[in-house]
């Protein structure tokens, strides 16, 4: 018999060149996977999956101003998308005006510019909000896009119970992969708690929070890294509202999750639904919910940025596909997928329309949408999915032992042991042991042109004139008045979801916001080595 090389996953557990009924010895299926939409939900969180309707077809959109923005977003519906997912600036993500001198230069250039209420405004104009679920890939300022959004709907006589999308929300997994972060872990998770009590009472469909594996995964965590460094998350959020007087039924069915799709097809399928497991025995058991609904992983998913190359971009077009599939399999309720020009700049339009034929030729060209969970019984995989648990069950355990997730933050945990992985990844790729088609193996002498969407250098001038032109129309007194309101909750135990969208009502800047509770709470400076 010829001599087989024995491969390992990317959390590195080894691949069985041949799995069979030995690999499952002693594994009970009734334990282990239950029904589709049942207890654990490792099938799925719904009885009937996509066999009812697909899942929600989002893409990931936002450059340069509101209008320029709009623009894609229609077309993105015309072409048949069913939800939107916005992405913002860098000055919009950390709080700050386009204005601010820290701004320069970034304005506009990785997503969207929204200084104020008018942005958004615009943003949205001519969609239906309470058609069309939008998403918005926003942390620390999750909470005034998220009033912004709804003053925008009561403008049109929208009722906020018809509203639904999700705000990401998850400013820990910051600390640990991303850096836009605000305020210090305290502030910033009672800011949390508050949008949860906040949407629970006014904006009862939207999804309070979207807590992130992705970015992690981008930053270099493994598969088993990304679970059990998300649901770690996750368990502080839910400690947080708990410890903030809520009851655990209240507001853990609006909790939702993102994922990464890699390319490695059959350990990502058993990592979401290794991820769907733990987390309804973390709830059960740990937190005494009740509702089902409080246990169920639902999570939006996108295909894998960092794995795509700028050396023959057309061969993401495969990647995308592949990791669309993998994501499809695995149970997602919605999917951005990527397009295949991203590792080079923002996407085209053609490239945009491009991803999301993707999604739909998955949808309606394939069969993985007649059935539930195609995968289950599959030696290799309900063996990948039990690693893939073990692993992380151990990850989360020792964070568990540090004191939970703001600790294990603290101390550099998390982000220690990503960049660990992510310098592995790398020795792997340098060395040509991980395979990168185009770029470590089957690489071209001479690259084909390629003509990238770049953002207009005048964006940021115009931007900055209409804020001014919005501080000289607006009542300065009223946001003067409106700040302070804020200000003073934010030093006191109430909502301070309530001044905020007043002052944003009176059209105060996100930056103008975020300045008022920087001078209450303070701002986030990383301890030395983290």
């Amino acid at each position: 018999m010829a001599h087989t090389e024995r491969r390992r996953t990317e959390s590195g557990l080894p691949i069985e060149p041949v799995y069979g009924p030995e690999s499952l010895e002693g594994w009970d299926p009734a334990e282990r996977l239950g029904a589709p939409g049942a207890y654990p939900f490792t099938r799925g969180v719904y009885p009937s999956m996509y066999t009812g309707r697909p899942w929600t077809m989002r893409q990931y959109a936002g450059f340069g101003t509101a209008a320029e923005s709009n623009a894609r977003y229609r077309r993105l519906i015309a072409d048949g998308g069913t939800g939107l997912s916005v992405a913002f600036d860098l000055p919009t993500q950390m709080g700050y005006d386009s204005d601010a001198p820290l701004a320069r230069g970034e304005v506009g250039k990785v997503g969207v510019a929204v200084d104020s209420v008018e942005d958004l405004r615009v943003l949205f104009d001519g969609i239906p909000l309470d058609r069309v679920s939008t998403s918005m890939t926003i942390n620390a300022p999750a909470a005034l896009l998220l009033l912004m959004y709804q003053l925008v709907a009561e403008e049109r006589g929208i009722a906020a119970d018809r509203l639904t999308g999700t705000v990401q929300n998850d400013v820990l997994k910051e600390y640990i992969a991303r850096g836009t972060y605000i305020f210090p872990p305290g502030p910033s998770l009672r800011l949390t708690a508050d949008t949860f009590r906040y949407c629970a009472r006014e904006v009862p469909r939207w999804n309070t929070i979207s807590i992130s594996g992705y970015h992690m995964a981008e930053a270099g965590a493994s598969p088993a890294q990304e679970i059990a460094f998300t649901l770690a998350d996750g368990v502080a959020y839910v400690r947080t509202a708990i410890g903030a007087g809520m009851a655990v039924d209240d507001f853990a069915p609006r909790l939702s999750f993102f994922f990464v799709a890699r390319t490695t097809l059959l350990e990502e399928v058993a990592k979401f639904r290794a991820a769907r497991r733990m987390w309804a025995r973390i709830m059960r058991e740990d937190f005494g919910a009740r509702d089902p609904k409080s246990l169920m992983l639902r999570f939006h998913t996108q295909t894998a940025g960092v794995q795509l190359t700028a050396q023959q971009p057309e061969v993401n077009l495969v990647r995308v596909a592949v990791q669309g599939l993998a994501a499809v399999l695995g149970g997602t309720q919605s999917l951005h997928t990527n397009a295949y020009d991203e590792a080079i700049a923002l996407p085209t339009e053609a490239s945009a329309r491009l991803a999301l034929r993707t999604q739909q030729v998955l949808a309606h060209e394939t069969d993985v949408a007649h059935t539930v969970d195609p995968f289950a019984g599959s030696y290799a995989v309900e063996r990948m999915t039990d690693e893939l648990e073990e692993a992380a069950v151990a990850l989360l355990g020792r964070i568990e032992e540090m004191g939970g997730a703001v600790a294990a933050i603290e101390r550099g945990f998390q982000k220690g042991e990503i960049e660990r992985n992510a310098y592995r990844i790398a020795c792997e790729t340098d060395s040509g042991e991980r395979v990168v088609v185009g770029l470590n193996r089957y690489a071209l002498d001479e690259e084909e042109p390629y003509e990238p969407l770049r953002v207009d250098p005048a964006l940021e001038a115009a931007q900055c004139a209409r804020l001014a032109r919005l501080r000289a129309e607006r009542d300065g007194a009223a946001v003067d008045a409106a700040l302070a309101a804020l200000g003073e909750a934010a030093a006191g135990p109430a909502n301070v979801l309530y001044p905020m969208k007043e002052a944003l009502r009176a059209r105060a800047t996100v930056g103008e916001v975020c300045d008022a509770l920087r001078e209450v709470w303070g701002r986030y400076v990383p301890a030395t080595g983290f």
